[in-house]
């Protein structure tokens, strides 16, 4: 860091670790992925020796691994120049050459793996649907193909049974369950809760010869806990008294749930006893859990942060697992709740101040992508640079965001983006009527999904927006659709209720150049040349529209996918959003 650079920087720089996963038969062997060499990679980590290891080195990173049960080998996935388009490479845990882990297999979108101790399930998709492939002792068998989206969803302890989550039924946001034997792919059971009623595996049992799958459902109207066990045709519903929304993973006994409760913007932890119903907290601070894991001696390890302090590897023991290298990053400002009555009910937002300055402020309106994710309570440096900058950050946990319940979050289908700029815009003038935000100095900003409800917001309601940030964004939906990669067609198929073959209308209603005419704000566009998921073709299209027009632009273009990997490039978008946002808004 240099004198004269931004204290946000070191937020940045600072390496970032997730939390280590561990070989199911060889728990002293672990993995993570952390930017220590300012590049996201994967480690390796023995901690019988306490020796770590960089295992990948690839200019664009590398986030995507898993241990296979004994611990002898990591693998990764491999994409060209951040593309998501790409293969299985395989190297010892040691350390030594990478070779392809799945030889016989093309190249395509991850979509799922199981590894075994002898054999392994890949899933893979391509514009034509997903395939999901048996390879043991060299030997690849086809067990499942289809036009829709579909993952692969575990691997029972044995190895006998293999669950998938598909979208046979044409709605990839809200799946069925299908269990099969693994020898040839013959149908075990099947669980489906109906249109609208969402399933996601969270793996077999780890005893082998126990068929029993743990399985998120929403039958009543937020994900909820249900034990399947598709042999004997039982299913077993947990009824687990808290308020938000829950998830889990099985304890090494086999018999206890580590839970992990997510309730406006936070997160705890809890154990579940199956057997006697009992739910026990954890002790964690205040704030988020990204990844919680029990080890086989009965501790939970878990990364943690909250919006003013760093993240950290903590067990609970009471001990900092895993610290990494140089100074930890500066603290930041802590976020405020904001509740306020929305068009479609109660919108939760969240609000950070720069201390120095006194309201109303000028407001980044800085919006998560998704849609189905949500801001939270969590370190985020690019919150805390605004912050630094002069700016009240307000994130908006519109219709469509994950957290609040199953109808919040699909509250979108049918009419996506318009949707949740109504809460924005609900949000917006709360704060402004407030005289927390100066109604003349409002930013609205995102990346993803935020960047496309940014361009659209730009141009439904031009007269609230002094200036506009997306970052790899949807600008054009017709085009976006031809040329994203098959999983995003899936889903957008699910939430406009069809393909633009089928609803036109609605993909142009909901398309930022639709309202291009109507843009009056300056307008900052951030993309990757390589991104399969915002295409950089349908984002030119829309910049060529905004030359034709005489619309005030800028253009930042980067090598890389739906974002970088890289902490030099994040920095330098971070500073390129702040100067533009400085001169059309000044703090």
């Amino acid at each position: 860091m240099t004198a004269d650079e931004p204290l946000w920087a070191a937020r940045f720089r600072a390496p970032r670790i997730t939390l280590p996963g561990w070989a199911i038969e060889a728990p002293q062997r672990c993995m993570y992925a952390s930017t220590a060499t300012g590049v996201v990679e994967l480690y390796t980590w023995d901690r019988d020796t306490d020796t770590q290891r960089q295992a990948t080195d690839r200019p664009y990173g590398t986030y995507i691994g898993a241990l296979d049960p004994s611990g002898e080998h990591l693998w990764w996935f491999a994409d060209s120049d951040g593309d998501e388009w790409g293969t299985w490479m395989r190297q010892p845990f040691e350390g030594g050459e990478a070779i392809p882990a799945l030889p016989g297999l093309d190249a395509g979108y991850p979509a799922g793996l199981a590894i075994g101790s002898g054999v392994v399930v890949a899933g893979r998709s391509t514009d034509t649907g997903t395939a999901i492939h048996l390879v043991r002792e060299g030997y690849e068998f086809k067990l499942y193909e289809s036009e829709h989206d579909a993952f692969v969803g575990g691997l029972s302890r044995d190895e006998s049974l293999l669950c998938l989550a598909h979208a046979e039924r044409g709605d990839s946001r809200h799946r069925a369950l299908r269990v099969v034997q693994l020898e040839d792919g013959t149908p075990i059971g099947e669980l489906w809760d109906g249109p609208g009623k969402d399933l996601s595996p969270s793996g077999f049992a780890p005893i082998k010869g126990d068929t029993r799958l743990l399985v998120n459902h929403e039958r009543y109207g937020r994900p909820q806990l249900l034990i399947w066990d598709p042999v004997a045709g039982t299913e077993d519903e947990l009824s687990i008294d808290l308020p938000g929304d829950v998830d889990a993973d099985w304890c090494p006994d086999g018999y206890t749930l580590l839970i992990s409760h997510d309730y406006a913007a936070r997160t705890e932890l809890y154990r579940y006893d199956i057997t006697f119903r009992e739910l026990s907290r954890v002790d964690t601070p205040p704030g988020v859990v990204s990844g919680a894991t029990a080890r086989p001696d009965g501790t939970i390890e878990f990364a943690w942060s909250s919006s003013a302090s760093p993240p950290v590897i903590r067990s609970s023991a009471g001990a900092v697992l895993l610290r990494t290298p140089g100074e930890p990053p500066p603290d930041s400002v802590s976020v405020e709740d904001i509740w306020i009555d929305g068009p479609g009910g109660r919108v939760h937002a969240l609000m950070a101040r720069p201390a120095h300055l006194l309201p109303p402020y000028s407001a980044i309106f800085a919006l998560h992508g998704g849609p189905d994710l949500a801001d939270d309570d969590a370190f985020r440096p690019r919150r805390a640079a605004w912050v630094d900058a002069g700016y009240c950050v307000v994130h908006v946990n519109y219709r469509g965001s994950a957290g609040y319940g199953s109808a919040w979050r699909d509250a979108l289908e049918g009419r996506p983006g318009l949707t949740e700029l109504e809460d924005v815009f609900a949000v917006r003038d709360w704060v402004v009527g407030h005289h927390l935000v100066n109604a003349q100095r409002c930013v609205i900003a995102g990346g993803s999904w935020g960047g496309y409800l940014s361009l659209l917001g730009l141009g439904t309601r031009p007269e609230l927006w002094a200036a506009g940030i997306a970052a790899g964004p949807i600008a054009n939906y017709l085009a976006a659709y031809e040329e994203e990669m098959e999983p995003l067609r899936s889903f957008d198929r699910a939430i406009f209720g069809g393909s633009p073959d089928e609803v036109r209308e609605s993909y142009v209603r909901s398309s930022p150049i639709s309202y291009i005419e109507k843009v009056d704000a300056p307008v900052l566009i951030l993309a990757g040349t390589n991104d399969p998921r915002c295409p950089i073709g349908q984002v030119e299209s829309y910049v060529a529209r905004l030359q034709e027009l005489g619309k005030e632009h800028e253009v930042y273009r980067y090598d890389a996918g739906h974002g970088s990997l890289v902490v030099e490039e994040q920095i330098r978008q971070m500073q390129v959003e702040i100067d533009f946002a400085r001169r059309h808004c000044l703090p």
